[in-house]
């Protein structure tokens, strides 16, 4: 089964809205890490800067005081940014501002050593973006804006078609090569293994048939719900489709799957703001809350109508059991109230919701009897 799901995967292009929620959740997910990579960037140059300034009796100037400053701000900005889009922008900002700064800090250096600090810095910043949630163009543009401020041939002596020019090309088309094909490794397993990762939740959440959530999906969720919604205000509704059986009898189990997807679209249209879910065969369950008793009734019954009503070839209606969750009761203290109303709607003509009450039976509503 995995097998055969994996092989779906990589034969399918990401569609373009998944690899946008992609790009968000793997932001998202490493926004501490780039957090950390701004913080440590900045630790190390200054660590370098402080050598140069001292040692190299450079002087600690303005101009360090200044880049300080300006990568201090972006990082904090950083931190309140929530973005993946926002942070592409903001990190080609720090490529710019902390290449500028390396290269002061190395213009420090004497002039035989510098070609190959910066060769060593512009390794580094491509290696630290490689590993940052960016977009390939924010990739690219961090490679162009990094070579510009660190290529080593700025430096006065240093020639192209000389033996160390033509060593610092080939190191740099080497590191290059390298840092891209890792970047592109890795941005595509992400990529795959987060599809992978949504193809099976679906399959472990969503009703293979109708494509609503199944009974896992919907236990889940309600449970939560309950933990959370005010308990004057929270219903629970099992739906049942009336003659299912000779429908599939009749007609066979194909026409039998199109009554059933057919009703699920009607549940979704109707209910799309609450909780639902296909629980097996026929039988659905809808968790309603922050509406009052008679709004919870008028939507069952709206959704009753609108099976009814629906001109389609074969058509069907459907019974619903609706009861309010009281304090006092857990999830499966409800379905079992919901059940035994929607068997009082079966057994009470079908076609209808009835309402569980506090009594040895549930009784049809007033909503009820005149349908």
């Amino acid at each position: 089964m995995y097998k055969t799901i994996e092989q779906q995967v990589r034969r399918n292009i990401a569609p373009p809205e998944l690899r946008r929620e992609f790009r968000q959740h793997d932001f998202e997910s490493l926004h501490s890490f780039c957090l950390l990579i701004f913080g440590i960037s900045i630790g190390i140059w200054l660590l370098f800067d402080l050598i140069v300034s001292y040692l190299g009796q450079q002087d600690f100037t303005w101009k360090s005081m200044a880049f300080i400053t300006v990568m201090a701000t972006l990082s904090i900005i950083l931190a309140f940014t929530r973005k993946a889009g926002h942070f592409d922008l903001l990190n080609l900002v720090f490529i710019g501002v902390i290449t500028l700064a390396m290269r002061l800090v190395i213009e420090g250096l004497p002039q035989e050593l510098r070609p190959a600090w910066l060769m060593l810095g512009a390794s580094s910043v491509l290696y630290s973006v490689s590993v940052l949630p960016v977009r390939r163009w924010s990739f690219f543009a961090a490679l162009v804006i990094t070579w510009i401020n660190l290529h080593p041939f700025q430096v006065p002596g240093l020639h192209l078609l000389d033996l160390r020019g033509v060593m610092f090309i080939c190191y740099a088309v080497f590191i290059n090569g390298l840092i891209l094909y890792t970047y592109l490794k890795m941005r595509r397993a992400k990529l795959y293994n987060f599809y992978m990762s949504k193809v099976l939740l679906d399959q472990a959440y969503v009703d293979a048939l109708t494509e609503i959530p199944n009974r896992r999906s919907f236990m889940a969720k309600a449970q939560t719900h309950l933990q959370e919604d005010d308990e004057q205000s929270r219903y629970l509704a099992m739906v049942d489709i009336d003659n299912f059986k000779k429908v599939n009898d009749q007609f066979g189990h194909d026409i039998g799957d199109v009554v059933l997807k057919r009703t699920a679209a009607n549940i979704k249209a109707s209910m799309t703001e609450f909780e639902y879910a296909r629980l097996g065969g026929e039988e659905f369950a809808i968790y309603l809350w922050g509406i009052n008793q008679a709004d919870a009734e008028q939507r069952v019954d709206a959704l009753c109508q609108r099976v009814r009503e629906d001109a389609a070839e074969h058509p069907v209606t459907i019974s619903i059991g609706l009861t309010r969750i009281r304090r006092e009761d857990n999830l499966s203290n409800a379905l079992v109230k919901a059940d035994e109303a929607l068997y009082q709607a079966k057994h009470g003509g079908k076609d209808r919701y009835v309402l569980w009450r506090e009594a040895t039976n549930p009784l049809l509503s007033p909503a009820a009897d005149e349908s």
